[in-house]
């Protein structure tokens, strides 16, 4: 090979080596160049509460059920099912079989005797009518049943409250009460029923609704129980705190300098639905802490903050 062939092959060949080597240091600089994109927050330290929902049940403790006062004939049947009666309303009105056969030729031989007149069946209570099992003409016996009322006095919400949790429900205590439809009123507790339950080991409580009462019977609503609080405390957001498989262990990404972030364990306290609380380290407000990119990171890592 002549050296006019042999100069253009070296050439090129340079060339090329040339261009591998630099592709190969800026795939190097990409690498080293890499980082993890994050953002960032920083403590919290307003009050932090953390509460439990528990499901309760709206009903009426008493329920009257009003009886016939006399055997005869129902002479007048004054109310339907979901009316609300106040106590001493007449209910129904019975004719007794002697009353209905001779009242008439009595009252003719004597009208002072005023025989035959309906004897009144009243309420003796205030609350709504559930049920009626009568008709007007039915002929009753003395002590059959007519009517259904639930006293509204009785009117109450039964929480089935975990036995482990007995110390944060003490007697008078008030607790908001929140309806399927986003609205509230407040309950007192009133009283604890005796006995638990065998299979959940929860107790009934009984809860008396505070002011104007306007809920449904059977209505499932929920009592908010606060488990714990702390007025001076020192907390982060949910995402920032990362844990092991059996939530054993628990720690943040810190950033030391601009660009990166070291693992640091903590102690966990109070728990939210969007808050932890952090024991320990003591944590100040300068101290920057990975909020977003921190999953399945290494000890320590290389970050580019970007912004929320």
């Amino acid at each position: 090979m002549n050296n006019s062939m042999t100069k253009p092959i070296l050439f090129f060949t340079v060339i090329l080596l040339l261009f591998i080597s630099c592709k190969e240091k800026n795939e190097e600089e990409k690498e080293i160049d890499a980082s993890v994109p994050v953002t960032l927050t920083s403590i919290d330290t307003s009050a932090i509460q953390s509460f439990i929902d528990l499901n309760a049940t709206a009903t009426y403790l008493v329920k009257n059920v009003i009886k016939a006062n006399a055997t005869g004939y129902l002479n007048s049947v004054n109310v339907a099912v979901n009316d609300y009666v106040s106590n001493g309303k007449v209910l129904f009105s019975i004719k007794t079989r002697e009353a209905k056969v001779l009242g008439n030729t009595i009252n003719k031989i004597d009208p002072s005797l005023n025989f035959g007149n309906a004897i009144q069946v009243r309420s003796n209570t205030n609350g709504y009518i559930t049920s009626v099992n009568v008709q007007q003409g039915d002929y009753v016996q003395d002590g059959d049943q007519l009517v259904t009322i639930n006293d509204a006095n009785s009117f109450a919400i039964i929480l089935s409250l975990p036995y482990e949790l007995k110390k944060q429900v003490p007697i008078g205590k008030i607790f908001s009460v929140f309806m399927p439809d986003g609205t509230s009123v407040k309950a007192k507790v009133q009283k604890f029923m005796p006995t638990v339950d065998a299979t959940s080991q929860t107790q009934s409580v009984i809860l008396k609704i505070m002011g104007k009462q306007d809920i449904p019977e059977n209505l499932i609503v929920k009592v908010r129980i606060e488990k714990a609080s702390s007025s001076k405390t020192i907390s982060l957001p949910k995402a920032a705190v990362l844990s092991d498989e059996t939530e054993t262990n628990f720690w943040i990404m810190k950033m030391i300098n601009n660009n990166t972030a070291i693992k640091i364990p903590i102690k966990k306290g109070i728990e939210t639905e969007n808050k932890v609380e952090i024991l320990s380290p003591n944590l100040t407000r300068k101290d920057k802490i990975v909020l977003t990119g921190n999953y399945g990171v290494a000890d320590t890592i290389k970050v580019k903050i970007v912004k929320n």
